[in-house]
């Protein structure tokens, strides 16, 4: 079967299932992945070619329950790993020049799945509608809770959890207030947005993230969990810059999910007590908070490794939405 035909073709039609809605069905959608390219750029980080086909050209660490901003230009690669183990972090991106450029969770979501797996392309916003990165390389499995593949993308748990969530969104002080009834200052939303204020941005700016190395799903009810990281200490993603990137990342007070409660403003009173409102029962979650680290990568041969690409240009539509605008008073409306 070609990769422009849906897997439920051979299905007598009042026995299909319903088709992805964003299913590529043309040879030349742009929803089918740049295989060739994103397999040239993982080879690049093989025993036999790593470090001389790429030269590091930033690194940091993300402390525990901290945010971090970087920039990384198109063409480059970045990668997140957990070297200390595992642990969920909440990742923003935006268009370094144009900031009213970021991440578009939600369609990303209907155009590659709920959760993303190599090959998948981060989307942009309206009016933009273009790829602003892609997963190149994915080396974080599911270990031991590994029950087998998920359709032909990714991996599952025995309860249907896949890994680098786009169902959920940040963890926020102004949910956890209306929870708890107590302040707390380093969830995910907060800790994004200090990370970029340093670049100009402010709250405002902070949208829905990509959970990396994070466990999610929908139970039989159709309501989200959570499962702990299966994170190791050798577990990476990495990403190829398709635009000049503004990135930012938090790493979640929730550590590595295994002790997830509402609590983090009562770790000190009431540690693992589990009866704070959505509390835990399994511990104390600063305990299982750890770092992440983040590393920015030139690709040394860019003429050989980036020979058939370039950046992607915006949508083309004209956004008149419609309208045509009058040049002024009296006047015959400007040709759009």
């Amino acid at each position: 079967m070609s990769s422009t035909t849906p897997p439920t073709a051979s299905i007598p039609p009042t026995e299909r299932p319903p088709q992805p809605a964003y299913y590529p069905t043309h040879p030349l959608s742009p929803l089918h992945p740049p295989t060739a390219l994103y397999t040239r750029l993982r080879h690049l980080f093989i025993p036999q070619s790593f470090p001389s086909s790429l030269s590091l050209t930033f690194s940091l660490t993300v402390p525990p329950r901290s945010g971090r901003a970087w920039h990384v230009p198109a063409g480059s690669l970045f990668r997140l790993s957990t070297p200390s183990g595992p642990q969920v972090g909440d990742l923003n991106i935006w268009n370094a020049h144009d900031p009213r450029e970021r991440f578009w969770a939600a369609r990303t979501r209907q155009l590659q799945g709920s959760h993303l797996v190599e090959g998948d392309r981060l989307w942009s916003c309206l009016p933009f509608m273009r790829p602003l990165a892609g997963v190149v390389m994915d080396g974080c499995g599911l270990g031991d809770r590994d029950v087998g593949a998920g359709g032909g993308r990714g991996r599952v748990t025995r309860w249907g959890g896949r890994v680098h969530d786009l169902l959920g969104t940040r963890c926020d002080p102004y949910v956890s207030h209306m929870l708890t009834n107590t302040p707390y200052d380093y969830h995910c939303h907060s800790n994004l947005v200090r990370s970029v204020l340093p670049h100009g941005l402010t709250e405002f700016d902070i949208h829905d993230v990509l959970n990396v190395f994070q466990v999610t799903g929908l139970d039989s009810s159709g309501r989200y969990f959570m499962e702990a990281s299966p994170a190791t200490e050798t577990s990476e993603l990495v990403f190829f810059a398709e635009q000049d990137l503004l990135c930012a990342l938090s790493t979640c007070p929730g550590g590595d999910l295994s002790a997830w409660g509402w609590g983090m403003a009562d770790e000190g009173e009431k540690e693992g007590s589990g009866k704070e409102e959505g509390g835990n029962e399994n511990g104390n979650m600063e305990s299982t908070c750890r770092e992440i680290k983040i590393e920015v990568f030139e690709i040394v041969d860019k003429e050989e490794v980036l020979r058939d690409w370039k950046r992607p240009e915006r949508s083309g539509y004209r956004g008149n939405h419609g309208m045509t605008i009058p040049g002024g008073e009296g006047q015959v409306p400007v040709a759009q």
